[in-house]
């Protein structure tokens, strides 16, 4: 798999385990898929950036098995989220999903800050295990609501296999995100129209 050192970590695919599936893939046709959660840093940052945990929270227990763990989860939801999305059953990879999704996901509590305002926080030190039924929970939420699952689209972007739910007016979005993936086609485009009329 491709380092992720110029891959950053994308957050717009409008669902929690959709974004945990957008940490793999992309690069270059003929390339391996690009590995976005490649160490434990990558891991916190994630975390962090997904919402899966509130600002502030401590990550100092994420290691190596959490990665491990992690990337696990992450390649069956792909499995599963592409297969839904091919319109082939997912079979025994489901199974897998709802066996993580009984796990109770981290309980959260309201604290009032120095300033006054609420904010949220983890009742306890994070759970691997109960981050990855959080996840694996929104997975099984969005796969049996027809209305979202009707919303799953696959980036028409041609370095881009990522999953997103189209939430835009007409269902027409092409692209993961317009400002990445339609904005390397625009450029593409314009090349391709530059080139032509040499």
């Amino acid at each position: 798999m491709v380092a992720a050192a110029s891959y950053g970590l994308r957050f717009d695919a409008g669902r929690l385990c959709l974004d945990l599936v957008g940490t793999v893939g992309g690069g270059r046709p003929g390339e391996e898929p690009v590995e976005r959660l490649d160490s434990p840093e990558r891991l916190r940052d994630w975390l962090l950036g997904s919402g899966a945990v509130p600002p502030g929270t401590s990550l100092a227990a994420v290691d190596a098995a959490w990665l491990g763990r992690f990337r696990a989860a992450r390649d069956l939801l792909h499995r599963v989220v592409h297969a839904e999305v091919d319109g082939r059953a997912a079979g025994p990879d489901l199974e897998r999903v709802n066996a993580l999704a009984v796990t109770a996901p981290p309980a959260l509590k309201a604290a009032r800050g120095a300033d006054g305002i609420l904010s949220r926080s983890l009742v306890g030190a994070p759970d691997c295990g109960a981050l990855l039924g959080q996840i694996a929970r929104d997975a099984v939420e969005l796969l049996t609501d027809p209305a979202a699952r009707g919303q799953l689209r696959r980036c028409e972007g041609e370095t881009c296999s990522l999953v997103y739910l189209d939430t835009s007016r007409g269902r027409r979005r092409r692209w993961c995100s317009s400002e990445v993936c339609g904005n390397r086609e625009r450029v593409a485009r314009h090349r391709r129209r530059t080139v032509g009329t040499r």
